[in-house]
């Protein structure tokens, strides 16, 4: 279906990896919510282990990264 291709890309470094999800639809940008209804599921789910998250604009579509620490790598602060 057009318009809906995505990458995901994920980088270790040291103590964490960052994920990252880009899709080419800019129309709708995620956000948070406190109670979902109908969707909304994805960034609680993105928040719980995450130390941080954003959204990034780009020139076709948008990426939503997120930033998670890895057990046992020594817990120093995401970039």
């Amino acid at each position: 279906m057009p318009g809906r291709d995505f990458e995901v890309r994920l980088v270790l470094a040291g103590d964490h990896v960052r994920v990252e999800v880009s899709d080419a639809r800019a129309e709708r940008e995620p956000e948070p919510v406190s109670e979902p209804d109908e969707g909304g599921y994805g960034l609680l789910l993105v928040s719980a282990p995450a130390g941080a998250w954003d959204v990034r604009s780009r020139c076709v579509g948008k990426t939503v990264w997120a930033v998670v620490a890895l057990a046992g790598r020594g817990g120093g602060s995401p970039p």
